[in-house]
């Protein structure tokens, strides 16, 4: 009798796996894409729901940013989200702009606000994207746009990347809850 292969250690960078880009996508994973994005913010509320002022000022895992941090970075990557899906369906094959996160959440802004001001601004962000995808064709999600880094992605890539992205960090927060928050 053979032994199973052990199962591939907890990697807390990626809790959820890393993102894989399909070569195509169905209408299921589009809706499934959707409602994902379209349950985000509530569930990002949740999962910092009891968090006080010392859980935020905490790193989320070791070497990463601090929960305050994380969620000041995810209201920034996804009005980022929101502005390409509206460049890329308001221009021909728009190259967009990336950005340095690392030198965005070393500003004032995410190192000293509150972040229940980036859940406002993720959940009134998430508002207007769902209400933009939910209207978009599937002509509409085979758009592309041109990021310097990753080079071409349909309108359907940048659904599956940002539903995966917000999922990915709010099992961060999750594993933190489990793993390192401050005792009360």
């Amino acid at each position: 009798m053979t032994d199973a292969p052990d199962a591939p250690a907890f990697d807390p960078s990626f809790p959820i796996g890393r993102f894989v880009r399909p070569a195509q996508y169905t209408a299921a994973d589009r809706a499934a894409h959707i409602e994902r994005i379209g349950a985000q913010p509530a569930r990002l509320a949740d999962a910092l729901d009891g968090l006080e002022a010392g859980d935020f000022a905490a790193p989320y895992r070791p070497g990463g940013w601090t929960v305050g941090q994380l969620v000041h970075h995810m209201a920034d990557s996804h009005v980022n989200a929101y502005i390409r899906v509206k460049l890329g369906l308001t221009e021909h094959e728009p190259t967009i702009k990336p950005y340095d996160q690392d030198a965005w959440v070393a500003l004032a802004d995410a190192r000293t606000l509150s972040p229940h001001v980036s859940v406002a601004l993720f959940a009134a962000t998430h508002i207007r994207l769902h209400t933009v995808l939910v209207s978009m064709s599937p002509e509409q999600f085979a758009r592309r746009i041109v990021h310097p880094e990753h080079g071409w992605m349909s309108l359907d890539d940048v659904a599956a990347m940002y539903a995966w992205h917000g999922d990915h960090h709010i099992a961060h927060i999750g594993n933190f809850r489990e793993r390192y928050r401050t005792p009360r």
